[in-house]
């Protein structure tokens, strides 16, 4: 489940006493105000805390909240034209000048026409969060991606939404690009080599391009079948994919569900698809020659259901 804590009405859930709640659930902590440069609603956080509005402060606000949140990852939804521009020099909060925002990407077609306002009351839970990735920011270089590497958390990224297609249906109206920019995955995983990256994309014209960049960066792993590629056909094609290209280094599905009741549907369908793509691989191995043992294929299934992930986060970034 993931956790605003720029979110008054969500805040009020963890502090001053933490609720308490199963452990099979796993708290993911949303940081899409940071990683949108969202300075105005960043401010308000830290003021209606008690914190300073400087860099020094919105890294301990953001230490606080790992610290009572214990989350298994940062997260943040990103458009279909999120972009890095050239960074440029830092300040504190309140004053740098720049927006840090990408302003020519708020004026592409149904782009976000504004960002969050006063604060966050109006946020969701959900991936309806609006973020605009702009490394001019100083809360991506110097509040972000410090505390990631210094917590070793990982930084998961959900890519390719297209807001607001049909702004009459509010939430509901969001839909996808044909093709998000995956440059700048690229450009962050190489620069913040010892910061580990999750990502997934909403449009199956970008898993193959994810699986290349997954080969090239060992601090990127890539995971799920997202939102309009939770449908089995697609969670076949990218799997297979996946599989032929990076054999067991990825995460088939993940857990995430904005309802609950979700998951029943989805672990049921996707379950039922992957044991299929990894039989069909099974018997290509068989063909050529090779029996697989009980052991590898249990081997195998859990690694694209779970100690994948497990493997990538224990292993070396220096």
């Amino acid at each position: 489940m993931t956790n605003i804590p720029f979110d008054s009405t969500e805040a009020q859930h963890w502090r001053p006493v933490r609720k308490e709640y199963p452990d099979t659930f796993k708290s993911a902590l949303r940081v899409d105000p940071l990683l949108a440069g969202d300075r105005k609603t960043i401010e308000n956080a830290l003021k209606a805390s008690g914190y300073a509005t400087s860099l020094e402060d919105a890294r301990k606000y953001l230490h606080d909240w790992c610290d009572t949140m214990k989350p298994e990852y940062l997260m943040a939804s990103t458009p279909h034209d999120f972009s890095l521009p050239p960074s440029e020099g830092g300040g504190t909060l309140s004053g740098v000048v720049k927006k840090g925002v990408n302003e020519s990407s708020l004026q592409s077609p149904f782009a976000f026409t504004e960002l969050a306002g006063n604060d966050c009351n109006d946020c969701e839970a959900t991936d309806n969060l609006p973020s605009i990735i702009n490394e001019s920011s100083d809360f991506l270089t110097e509040v972000l991606m410090p505390v990631c590497e210094e917590r070793d958390l990982p930084l998961a990224l959900k890519i390719g939404a297209h807001r607001s297609v049909n702004p009459a249906l509010l939430s509901a109206g969001d839909g996808l690009v044909a093709f998000a920019d995956t440059n700048t995955l690229a450009r962050l995983c190489g620069r913040f080599p010892k910061v580990r990256f999750l990502a997934t994309f909403l449009s199956r014209n970008n898993q193959q391009e994810a699986c290349v960049l997954a080969s090239k960066f060992r601090n990127l792993h890539i995971y799920g079948c997202w939102w309009f590629s939770n449908n089995p056909s697609i969670i076949k094609e990218i799997t297979q994919m996946r599989v032929e290209m990076l054999g067991t280094a990825f995460t088939a599905q993940h857990s995430d569900a904005r309802v609950v009741d979700q998951l029943i549907y989805k672990w049921s369908h996707s379950r039922s698809v992957i044991a299929k793509v990894l039989a069909t691989e099974y018997e290509k191995l068989i063909v050529s020659g090779w029996q697989p043992t009980r052991e590898e294929i249990r081997r195998d299934a859990g690694r694209l259901f779970g100690n994948s992930f497990t493997d990538f986060m224990n292993k070396s970034l220096k």
